[in-house]
C-alpha cells in the first residue's frame, strides 16, 4: 500500500510540474493573472476580496487587455524603446490617464539566450525603460513604480533560440490607489464606465430655427 501511495504521489507530481514547455505554454498574458504573488498573502486575499477591490482589479485588467496593446517588443540584448514600442506606450499612457485611481505593474522578460542572471537584469532594465517612458507622457511613478522582471522564466514561445516575441514588456492593472474611496463607496461603474455613461446621454432633440424677425425654438 505503501508502495502505490507513493508511486501515486510521483505520478500525480510528475503530471503537475510537466515539461518546462508544457508550463510555458499554459502561461496567458495581461488580463489573466493580476498579479503574480502579491496577492498571495492570505490577509491581503481576504481583504481584496471582502472589499470588493480584487473583482475591480481583475474586470480593469481583462478591460486594458481588450482595449490597448499591452506588450512591447525589444532587439536583441537591448532594453532601447524603437518606434514601435514607443507608439504602444503613447496608446497604453492615453488609456492610464482615463483612470487616476488605478495602478500598474510592468513586467520585464527576456529569450533564453544568455544566463539567468543576466536575463533577470534585462528584464528589469526593459520594465524600467516602459515605466520611464510612461512618466515622460504624464503618468505618475507612484503608479507605476513597481517593475518585475521574470527574465527567461516565462517565455510565450517555447525555444532556447533568439526569439523576439519573448524579449518584451507586458503592463498589467494591478490594482487602486490606496483603495480609492470612490471605489470603494459604490460608485465603481461611474469611474470604470465613465464615457460610457457620458455616452448614454440622450442628445437633445432642440433645434434652433432662424427666421427674419427672431430665433425660433423648436423640436424634431
Amino acid at each position: 500500500m505503501k508502495h502505490l501511495i507513493a508511486t501515486a504521489g510521483l505520478v500525480a507530481l510528475t503530471a503537475c510540474s510537466g515539461t518546462p514547455g508544457e508550463v510555458f505554454r499554459s502561461y496567458n498574458e495581461s488580463g489573466a493573472l493580476v498579479d503574480t504573488g502579491a496577492f498571495g498573502n492570505a490577509n491581503m486575499q481576504n481583504h481584496l476580496v471582502m472589499t470588493g477591490e480584487l473583482s475591480y482589479v481583475h474586470n480593469l485588467s481583462n478591460r486594458f487587455a481588450s482595449e490597448v496593446m499591452t506588450t512591447v517588443n525589444f532587439a536583441f540584448g537591448s532594453s532601447q524603446l524603437d518606434a514601435g514600442a514607443r507608439d504602444t506606450l503613447r496608446e497604453q499612457a492615453r488609456w492610464i490617464k482615463q483612470f487616476p485611481e488605478v495602478r500598474f505593474k510592468v513586467y520585464g522578460h527576456t529569450d533564453a539566450v544568455g544566463s539567468n542572471s543576466s536575463n533577470k537584469r534585462l528584464g528589469q532594465r526593459r520594465a524600467n525603460a516602459v515605466v520611464a517612458y510612461l512618466s515622460t507622457q504624464g503618468i505618475s511613478r507612484k503608479r507605476l513604480e513597481a517593475v518585475v522582471s521574470f527574465g527567461e522564466s516565462q517565455p510565450l514561445i517555447v525555444t532556447q533560440g533568439k526569439e523576439r516575441r519573448n524579449r518584451r514588456t507586458v503592463t498589467e492593472v494591478t490594482g487602486f490607489v490606496q483603495s480609492h474611496p470612490v471605489i470603494m463607496d459604490g460608485k465603481y461603474a461611474e469611474v470604470v464606465y465613465r464615457e460610457t455613461i457620458k455616452s448614454a446621454q440622450p442628445e437633445s432633440q432642440l433645434i434652433m430655427v432662424k427666421t427674419d424677425e427672431s430665433v425660433v425654438k423648436s423640436t424634431e
